[in-house]
């Protein structure tokens, strides 16, 4: 299977609101899906993410919106007249056919002759790197295998659009981590516009072209993995997105303030109530006591150590600042960083350079 994507169909949501009772589903979304755009709904449980899906697969009914397909409005449209390929969470594959059988099911549907549905069924198996599997039972595969065929079987009748929802949730880490990149590759390979849903953020960056993040029914920010990482537009964002520490920042004379102290910032800041964003990986260790080697474009923090946590690859050095916050640094573990570390209860100076200064809009003030 060739990438194709002139036959791939971009998407447009307008003003999708889907309520039950009183609670927001969707809120007012609105989403332009470019045409073999590989788009992640990212969120937390109830956010709404798993919703819009459905409601582009046909199997939720918003209360008002629009969904086109290309130029063609699909609200009234049923899900099976929709040409969508769909891959659940749970697979949804039938325990009691083989996978040769579980793949050709769409093609049978659509009543495709028996030496076509062989070909393609043999290619589509072949494309997920199953070639060879189609006598099998489902119960003979792995989790990753039945995953494989569950896409196996949305793309062999080639849709135009491919919706996924949490596809790897239920694998272990190492193979979601492999699944991820052999996703990403078999969508550059078929060129269909794919929506994804997942609430784990790394694999939304590993992942993705672009970004919805949701939250409460509403889109908090569409944007590239790197933007949505390293300039959020908000508090929630940032705070999905990695790990975070937010320090309270004041506007004075027109300049940003954190403790009476101006920081330097490589951005002009936006408006409204502001946070300073303190990722723990563009942090600096700058030296214990007063601050020592700071250029004009580092911004200094003294503290104190609270704690240090071997992880593997790297350390987290837990630190306190004078105003009492909590604030945590990340570190490369080789064997000349360890030397170097400070112990629990040394003062330290922590940089953080204008470059990575980032002020993100407080929550509630939008």
């Amino acid at each position: 299977m060739a990438a194709n994507t002139s036959g791939a169909l971009p998407i447009t949501v307008r003003n999708i609101t889907k309520t039950y009772g009183d609670v927001y589903a969707l809120n007012d979304v609105s989403i332009d899906v470019q045409s073999g755009e590989f788009l992640t709904l990212l969120g937390p449980s109830g956010s709404g993410k798993t919703t819009l899906l459905m409601v582009l697969a046909g199997f939720t009914r918003p209360d008002r919106g629009s969904l086109l397909f290309g130029e063609q409005e699909m609200i009234r449209t049923p899900p099976h007249q929709r040409d969508v390929g769909m891959v659940f969470q749970n697979y949804a594959l039938f325990p009691h056919m083989t996978v040769a059988g579980n793949v050709s099911y769409p093609l049978r549907l659509r009543r495709v002759s028996k030496s076509e549905i062989e070909a393609r069924v043999a290619q589509a198996l072949d494309t997920v790197q199953l070639g060879g599997y189609g006598e099998r039972g489902i119960d003979q595969l792995s989790g990753g295998q039945r995953q494989r065929v569950a896409l196996a079987r949305a793309i062999v009748f080639e849709p135009r659009i491919l919706l996924m929802d949490e596809p790897l949730s239920a694998l272990d880490k190492k193979l979601r981590d492999r699944m991820q990149i052999e996703l990403r590759r078999l969508h550059e390979q078929l060129g269909m516009t794919t929506v994804y849903v997942t609430h784990d953020q790394r694999e939304a960056l590993t992942m993705s072209d672009r970004i919805a993040v949701i939250n409460h029914g509403r889109l908090m920010q569409l944007d590239a993995p790197e933007a949505i990482y390293n300039r959020p537009a908000n508090q929630f964002v940032a705070d999905f997105l990695g790990e975070s520490t937010f320090l309270s920042v004041e506007r004075q004379n027109g300049e940003i303030v954190y403790q009476g102290a101006p920081l330097r910032l490589a951005d002009a800041p936006p408006e409204g109530n502001l946070l300073l964003l303190m990722r723990p990986e563009r942090l600096r260790l700058l030296g214990a006591g007063a601050s020592v080697g700071i250029d004009d474009q580092m911004n200094a923090f003294p503290a104190s150590v609270t704690d240090i946590v071997y992880q593997g690859d790297s350390y987290l050095l837990y630190g306190r600042l004078p105003d009492g916050e909590e604030i945590s640094l990340r570190g490369a573990t080789h064997s000349d960083a360890r030397s170097q570390l400070p112990k629990v209860g040394d003062a330290i100076t922590l940089g953080l350079h204008a470059n990575d200064a980032v002020l993100v809009r407080a929550d509630g003030d939008r």
